[in-house]
Formats: structure tokens, C-alpha cells, sequence
């Protein structure tokens, strides 16, 4: 009787044991669960701004005692609610010190333009700051102008952007930390690549590689100027240097000043651009790449270029530019 008393007992204290095991165990995993939860509402809170848009997002303020800012040098041609919203938009990133509105129409700017942007920096700048804005007026139509040299320039960087796509400030200013890093290359958004022709009949050539070649890849050798930074002396180069001919070829054909401006830095450098990890915003719905043909005119221009320099300068690579304090894996 007693031996069975004391297996009953033994049995009950083993039940026991095992049910505070596994409440045990239970709260643990309740309590992991609930770390998780919490940690995911603490991240998504932190990301929340970039679920918002480019025009919610928070910049860190730049130190502009120690280093000067950059020029916006934006291309646009009759699109005046494209140029309104980036103008009003680029005023409020703080790296920005001067705007060049790059105007290639036969006429010149209305008042009514020029009073809306002139009140858009004032009052998006902040800070006091001044932000210099300028109408730089060209006689002709050309892709040329867009790199015309800046006389007086009041920094070293120029941001080169269209008027139909819209980066956040905290992009921008990221890519401009990379190039400051790197002032002698491009740095920007959009990269390109150029490919060695493998076929018989082309045998030595190249083709110039869209985004898709890049994203295979991960490799590219071109920054498009549509959205990059670069050295302000690029633009001296571009003006007094290029040749005649590449600068003629791009006004005739209305295309591949981009790749151009690569060829110089390229040529310059003999280094690879840096493609910078950003948002990217379209704000418009057609532009020359949206064009029939543009892929196999841009490989012509490739092609040519080369002639003209002698040499392919364009250097592959596969190096990004990723903030980290905004990627999750890295």
C-alpha cells in the first residue's frame, strides 16, 4: 500500500513538472511573439516617412560651415507644372545652395513663372538661407546646353536633373555625401552599361545596355546625367573640349548627350562612375527614351564615341553606394 501510495506520488509530482515545463515554455514563446511584435511596430514606425512619399521624409541638416553645397542644374523644355513641382520640392533638400535652369525655348520665361519659382525658394528654403536661381537662356535648341559651363559657379558640385523625375532630399543628400567622397566621378541613380557586340558581323563593337543588362548583371559603366552628381569642371570640359563633332552629332540627332558627358568623366578619370541607392519618383509620362529606336541609336552613339576618342574609356563595375542606416539587409 505504501509502495503504491508512493508511485501515485510520484506520478502527480511528475505531472506537475511537466505542466510547469510547458507553461513554462508556453511563455516563452508567448513572450518571443510579443518581443517580435513590438519590434516590428518599432521598425515600421521608424520606416513610416518612406511609406509616405519623397515629400515626407526627414534629412539629416547639413553642417554649412565646413563644406559647400551643390547646384541643381535642371534640363526642361514647355513643361511648367513638371519644373514648379520639382523646384518647390529640390528648395527644401539642405545641401542645396544655387538652381540653373537650363532653358532652351525660343521664348523666354513668363513673369508669372519666374515670380511663382522666385517665391518657392524663398519660401521652402528655410533657415534664412539664400538659394540663388538663375534662367541660364540659350538661342538654340540643343542637348548640348545642359552642360554649357557655369560662369561663376558658387560650388564645386552640380546636381544634373531632369524635370520629370523627383528624388527625396534624404536620397539626394546621400548620393552627395558619396561624391564628395569621390568628387572626381559621376555619382547617381541611374546606371547604364555598355556591352561587347559577340556577333561575327560586329565583331570589336559595342551595344549600349539598358537597365535590364544592369540588373542581370550588376554591373554597369555609365551614370546617366538625367540624375547624377559630378565636378562643375566637367562642364568647362564639356564646353571647350569636347569634340566639335560628338557635340554636333548630339545636337543632330537630339539624343545621347548623357552618354557623352560619360565618355569625358570617363576619359578624365580613367575610373568607374558610383551608382548611389535612391527612390526615384516619374512624375512625367514621355521623354526621348520612350521613342521608337532609342536602344539602337544609343548603341550607334556608343560606337561612335569610341571613334572619336580612340578608345573605349567607359570602366565596368559592381560597386554600390547603399546608406545603411535605411536598409534592413545589407
Amino acid at each position: 500500500m505504501v509502495a503504491r501510495t508512493s508511485l501515485i506520488s510520484r506520478r502527480t509530482a511528475q505531472k506537475f513538472r511537466q505542466a510547469a515545463i510547458s507553461a513554462a515554455g508556453s511563455l516563452k514563446i508567448k513572450l518571443l511573439l510579443f518581443c517580435c511584435f513590438v519590434f516590428t511596430l518599432t521598425l515600421l514606425a521608424s520606416r513610416m516617412p518612406s511609406f509616405l512619399g519623397w515629400g515626407q521624409q526627414s534629412v539629416p541638416r547639413l553642417d554649412r560651415t565646413s563644406r559647400k553645397g551643390y547646384t541643381l542644374l535642371i534640363n526642361t523644355w514647355k513643361r511648367y507644372d513638371l519644373l514648379k513641382q520639382s523646384i518647390s520640392h529640390y528648395t527644401s533638400c539642405p545641401g542645396l545652395d544655387s538652381i540653373h535652369i537650363v532653358w532652351s525655348e525660343p521664348n523666354l520665361p513668363s513673369d508669372p513663372l519666374v515670380k511663382f519659382l522666385n517665391q518657392a525658394v524663398k519660401s521652402n528654403a528655410g533657415d534664412g538661407r539664400y538659394i540663388e536661381l538663375a534662367f541660364d537662356i540659350n538661342k538654340e535648341d540643343s542637348l548640348n546646353n545642359r552642360f554649357k559651363e557655369i560662369k561663376n559657379p558658387r560650388t564645386d558640385a552640380v546636381f544634373s536633373i531632369d524635370d520629370d523625375i523627383i528624388f527625396p532630399c534624404s536620397s539626394v543628400e546621400f548620393a552627395f555625401s558619396v561624391w564628395q567622397s569621390a568628387p572626381d566621378t559621376m555619382v547617381g541613380f541611374v546606371p547604364r552599361i555598355h556591352l561587347i557586340n559577340r556577333s561575327k558581323e560586329n565583331k570589336g563593337s559595342y551595344v549600349y545596355g539598358g537597365w535590364w543588362p544592369v540588373w542581370w548583371t550588376g554591373t554597369y559603366s555609365m551614370i546617366l546625367s538625367k540624375a547624377s552628381f559630378f565636378h562643375m569642371k566637367y562642364l568647362r570640359l564639356y564646353t571647350n573640349e569636347m569634340p566639335t563633332s560628338i557635340k554636333e552629332y548630339v545636337k543632330s540627332n537630339r539624343n545621347c548627350e548623357d552618354i557623352a558627358m560619360s565618355f569625358l568623366v570617363a576619359n578624365a578619370t580613367g575610373a568607374p562612375p558610383i551608382w548611389a541607392k535612391g527612390k526615384i519618383y516619374e512624375i512625367g509620362s514621355t521623354g526621348i527614351s520612350s521613342l521608337g529606336g532609342h536602344s539602337n541609336k544609343r548603341t550607334e552613339c556608343v560606337n561612335r564615341f569610341v571613334g572619336e576618342f580612340g578608345r573605349m574609356p567607359l570602366v565596368p563595375t559592381t560597386v554600390k553606394a547603399v546608406d545603411s542606416r535605411d536598409t534592413w539587409f545589407w
